[in-house]
């Protein structure tokens, strides 16, 4: 029997609308073929589409220093998962497919993530966009969880601390290359050129990632938040970006 697919989200407080979930799921509905579960982990289901599983953000009891941001998607390794089960690729809601996702769950390996794109030479991938079977790495959220200083002492965020521990085991596996483009890094041209020249997808591209300074609709807007840099509107982002 083909393991149950998931594709996996986050959203919590104001910073995302639920036009993010809604959008997400319509851009995988489009490129992902054959069956698949559509979850949001959220603490507001309020305007999300009716396709959408929602399931309150799964929480630990942490210390008192709030574990947001990208620390939360650590609980997502949880034993057991709302007893959800089989593979999930987990996705930020900031992200824009372009193209089919298909082969993310074809390519072997037992956790793949995004090879960082500015430091190459780093253990450290981005956590954009990642696959895993659910349940597989409670040690690690274990291991977390009953050192949390020193984790926090030695790595700035989650996707640090993950890669380090899952490269230690020889699980850390990257996509390949060309799959996930960054639209910072690959996708907008280098200034002064952004003024005028419009942001393309880099050949190969599945997955445009957004992270820093521009967001899905700012590249529709041509906007960018940053003194003295430009950009024209990304009319391909608009196209994809729907539900």
């Amino acid at each position: 029997m083909t393991d149950p697919r998931f594709v996996m989200c986050m959203k919590w407080g104001s910073k995302y609308g639920p036009e993010y979930v809604n959008r997400l799921y319509g851009m995988v509905s489009r490129h992902l073929k054959g069956a698949f579960r559509f979850v949001c982990f959220t603490d507001d289901v309020s305007g999300v589409r009716p396709e959408v599983e929602c399931f309150p953000l799964p929480e630990l009891q942490l210390q008192a220093a709030k574990f947001d941001g990208g620390w939360r998607k650590l609980n997502s390794y949880q034993r057991d998962l709302y007893g959800l089960q089989g593979q999930a690729l987990f996705l930020d809601l900031d992200v824009v497919v372009v193209d089919d996702i298909t082969p993310f769950f074809e390519e072997p390996g037992e956790f793949l993530i995004i090879k960082d794109w500015k430091r190459p030479w780093r253990v450290t991938g981005n956590s954009s966009v990642y696959r895993f079977r659910l349940g597989a790495h409670v040690d690690m959220l274990e291991h977390f969880v009953a050192h949390q200083a020193e984790v926090r002492r030695k790595h700035r965020n989650e996707q640090e601390f993950l890669s380090h521990y899952l490269h230690a085991q020889g699980k850390l596996q990257y996509w390949p290359k060309a799959w996930c483009a960054s639209f910072k890094y690959h996708c907008l041209p280098r200034w002064p050129v952004s003024f005028w020249k419009e942001a393309s997808i880099p050949e190969g591209c599945r997955i445009a990632v957004f992270h820093g300074e521009v967001n899905p609709p700012d590249a529709i807007a041509g906007r960018r938040n940053r003194f003295g840099r430009g950009m024209v509107p990304a009319r391909w982002v608009a196209e994809h970006w729907t539900e």
